[in-house]
């Protein structure tokens, strides 16, 4: 009798390519960029969460995932990102495809059972990176996953990262950072209302934006006045 052996799956290989790629990805940081963590102290070591960041560049779900460490996130990402042949890599990584501005029950139930499995789940409220460099408004579907599954949310924000848009950068060891938040609480509610998602948006909102320099707000003028400004700050130095 033949012993017929599994097909190897996805799964079997994310977790190792994962902590592989993201350990190289922190010490390839170290030795090109000026790369500071803050906050590391607030990653709950167990138990479901939602990372969730501002979006400038697409470099920022491993970035952020160097930064917290501790946990191992499931990025849900564009769908357009899993097209063959360079789909492998979020794949690999352990991303999953989303639906962009339209209500993708699949991937919210995928999200909810990562979550239910004691996963972490990174997530951009923005729904797409910024083009001008501004916090930009949210969307409500991290705030529907966080109340239906009770699970905290952990709010971080990048500064910098919009610099990588030109590789040739790394010549001057650009600064950037990862700042992480404390925690926002949940409670699971089985039906939330629609006023219910729109107050955690906000309050996940306000959240990001209470960890990002003022240049990285915009102004209250309804324009959108360019990108962020560089100055001699911390984030943003002239070199």
């Amino acid at each position: 009798m033949q012993l017929k052996l599994p097909r190897p799956r996805w799964e079997w290989f994310v977790p190792a390519f994962y902590w592989g790629c993201t350990y190289a990805l922190r010490g390839a940081l170290w030795l090109v960029t000026r790369w500071e963590v803050r906050g590391r102290e607030h990653v709950p070591l167990e138990g479901g969460l939602i990372v969730v960041s501002n979006h400038l560049n697409n470099a920022d779900p491993p970035i952020v995932g160097a930064g917290v460490a501790k946990r191992r996130i499931r990025w849900m990402a564009k769908i357009e990102l899993f097209r063959y042949p360079f789909g492998v890599i979020p794949r690999l990584w352990g991303a999953f495809p989303v639906r962009r501005f339209e209500a993708d029950l699949g991937a919210m139930l995928n999200a909810e059972r990562i979550l239910r499995h004691g996963g972490v789940l990174g997530m951009f409220p923005e729904g797409t990176r910024s083009r001008t460099g501004y916090l930009g408004k949210p969307h409500p579907g991290t705030a529907l996953i966080a109340l239906r599954t009770g699970v905290p949310v952990l709010p971080c924000a990048v500064t910098g990262t919009e610099r990588f848009r030109n590789p040739l950068v790394v010549l001057r060891r650009p600064r950037f950072t990862v700042t992480i938040g404390e925690p926002i609480r949940v409670e699971a509610v089985k039906r939330p209302t629609e006023e219910q998602v729109s107050a955690l948006t906000e309050r996940i909102f306000e959240a990001i934006k209470a960890l990002l320099p003022p240049e990285y707000v915009a102004p209250y003028t309804g324009s959108d006045g360019g990108a962020p400004q560089e100055h001699d700050g911390p984030d943003h130095p002239r070199e």
